[in-house]
């Protein structure tokens, strides 16, 4: 199994590595870490250093090469399209997909949600995504670039390099931080990344046995959930350099089950923001997501889309 080295992605690939040894008696699972593009450029703006491919593509060529047969992904880091020969075999069940609000220990008295962040709060993210929407929700935030692991973020924001930050629920949840998160931000308020909160394990195709190990790990409300997503954030052609959120959900209903799908495209200065939602079968996922997407462009996202190069097939 190939893994990056960060604490949260070994957090990750561990559990992957429990999950398919429980699940297959005598299965014994080796890691390997492989440093990534992203690792390795851990100040740089992810829009400047080539989006989500930064943190997979080592990996990837390692699956090619032979010299891994898994390797274990946060799924909002991985392109829409893999590379050819690569598949992804298992979507494990999701964490958290909300945003976390985490404030430094000076405001955690008097900040619960972000309608009370002080004026003028400065509050980091690395994210383009959030970034848009902050600036739409509260124009008057002063937003700041952040990046490293997941630790390095909390001691920035205890150091007072920031009033507040932005993470993943989930990250902070599977390294023991849930006691710092403030407020999870509701999709309403803050829609999520594509596929935030749930873990890809990606291997060759036409590698039969790997793929019979991971069906186990497949969960298929969360499979359902982020393959539509992931066909939301294709169709428009968006990375890290466009500012797009989408979260689907499967709701039981009187008929049945119903897939919901939730999207959204924004400028980066937070203007303008386009948010629309589709629900239907969940069996029709991708077509969901792709339907949802003409939907978005239909309303007008064609012109906040085409203020970026367009990252083809992605």
């Amino acid at each position: 199994m190939g893994s990056r080295g960060s604490t949260l992605a070994l957090w990750q690939s561990n559990f992957v590595k429990s999950r398919l040894e429980s699940a297959h008696a005598g299965l014994e699972v080796m890691l390997t870490v492989i440093n990534t593009t992203g690792d390795k450029l851990f100040s740089a703006s992810l829009a400047k250093i080539g989006g989500k491919g930064v943190f997979t593509k080592e990996l990837e060529e390692a699956l090619l090469d032979l010299r891994i047969d898994l390797a274990v992904h946060s799924l909002k880091d991985l392109p829409t399209t893999l590379q050819e020969g690569l598949h992804l075999a298992a979507i494990t069940e999701r964490e958290d997909a909300s945003d976390a609000l985490v404030v430094q220990p000076a405001l955690s008295a008097s900040v619960r949600t972000l309608t009370d962040l002080p004026i003028g709060s400065s509050v980091g993210t690395s994210s383009l995504r959030r970034a848009a929407q902050l600036r739409h929700l509260r124009p008057d935030l002063k937003i700041v670039e952040l990046r490293g692991n997941v630790e390095t973020r909390l001691k920035k924001l205890d150091a007072g390099n920031y009033d507040a930050i932005i993470l993943a629920s989930a990250g902070l949840v599977r390294l023991g931080f849930a006691e710092r998160i403030t407020e999870r931000i509701s999709p309403s308020v803050m829609l999520t990344a594509v596929g935030q909160g749930a873990l890809a394990v990606e291997s060759r195709t036409g590698d039969e046995r790997v793929a019979a190990l991971l069906g186990a790990l497949n969960h298929r409300a969360t499979r359902l959930a982020t393959e539509a997503e992931r066909a939301v954030l294709n169709a428009l052609g968006g990375g890290c350099a466009v500012p797009v959120a989408a979260h689907a959900w499967l709701e039981d209903t009187q008929s049945g089950e119903r897939l919901e799908i939730d999207a959204l495209v924004a400028e980066v200065n937070g203007e303008g923001v386009i948010r629309q939602c589709i629900s239907g079968e969940p069996e029709k996922a991708c077509e969901l997501g792709r339907r949802l997407a003409e939907r978005l462009i239909a309303a007008g996202a064609d012109r906040f889309l085409d203020g970026f190069e367009r990252e083809e097939g992605v």
